[in-house]
């Protein structure tokens, strides 16, 4: 479609997932794509099938990730796009009577902390030139609460929407766009090893669907073109659900 033509985008998480469908469907606009993922071997592969830029990081480090907009800034010259993807969602991230502090502190610095370095990185990049998108992904439980919790995990995301909010507000006038996708359970590797542990926690989630599944990656790499792009052009510190239907149905815990 031609809508992302010579605009340049850095992709968090792109090794797999929801990462690597927008990795492809921004190239498939027009995009040149930055592919970041703490395993080399995924981040080479994500790129070499979008003919982009790997660049292996820790997006909690603050080293890195100023090495992830500068590298991309000195091969393509410019930064349109930053899609803040990379998240963990691990087994010891449980009820809150359950989960330990180390495991709360991890979630939160990869979930959380990075999208608040990324954000900080890149931001200069697109005030030099006066525009850009900034897409950090969230979550459903972001704006929902879950009898089947995963605590960390859903007070990270709700941080993720609320700073999403503040730098739509702040940045506006300066020609950027923060925006925050909530994107409804998703077919992902992470998700399918998380509940193949666990098929009747799965089919509690399932169940209150109403289209009935789960989303595909690359309806969400949908969703993530459409806030890149100038069809969005007046789309800022929103809270993009992209969820199916879940979180505007009527639940009760089982």
């Amino acid at each position: 479609m031609g809508r992302l033509d010579e605009r340049v985008a850095v992709v968090t998480g792109a090794g797999s997932g929801i990462g690597l469908a927008a990795a492809r469907r921004l190239t498939s606009e027009g995009a040149r794509v930055a592919c970041v993922d703490i395993d080399p071997g995924a981040a080479k592969r994500a790129a070499d099938e979008v003919d982009g830029l790997a660049i292996t990081a820790d997006v909690t480090s603050p080293e890195d990730v100023k090495r992830i907009y500068a590298s991309t800034d000195e091969r393509y010259g410019r930064i349109d796009i930053a899609l803040h993807n990379a998240g963990i969602s691990p087994p010891d991230d449980d009820s809150i009577l359950t989960t330990g502090l180390d495991a709360w502190r991890r979630v939160q610095e990869v979930n959380l902390t990075s999208v608040y370095l990324c954000c900080q990185a890149v931001l200069p990049y697109m005030q030099r030139a006066g525009r850009g998108s900034i897409i950090n992904v969230a979550s459903f439980v972001a704006v929902m609460g879950s009898a089947t919790s995963q605590i960390s995990y859903t007070a990270s995301k709700g941080g993720v929407l609320a700073m999403s909010r503040e730098l739509g507000v702040q940045f506006a006038r300066e020609g950027i766009r923060v925006n925050a996708l909530c994107p409804g359970p998703v077919n992902t590797p992470l998700l399918t090893e998380l509940f193949a542990k666990d098929p009747e926690r799965a089919q509690r989630r399932l169940v209150h669907v109403p289209m009935g599944r789960f989303a595909e990656a690359s309806e969400m790499a949908a969703a993530i073109a459409f806030l890149a792009s100038d069809d969005a052009s007046f789309v800022t510190g929103a809270e993009f659900l992209v969820d199916g239907g879940i979180s505007a149905a009527y639940v009760t815990p089982l």
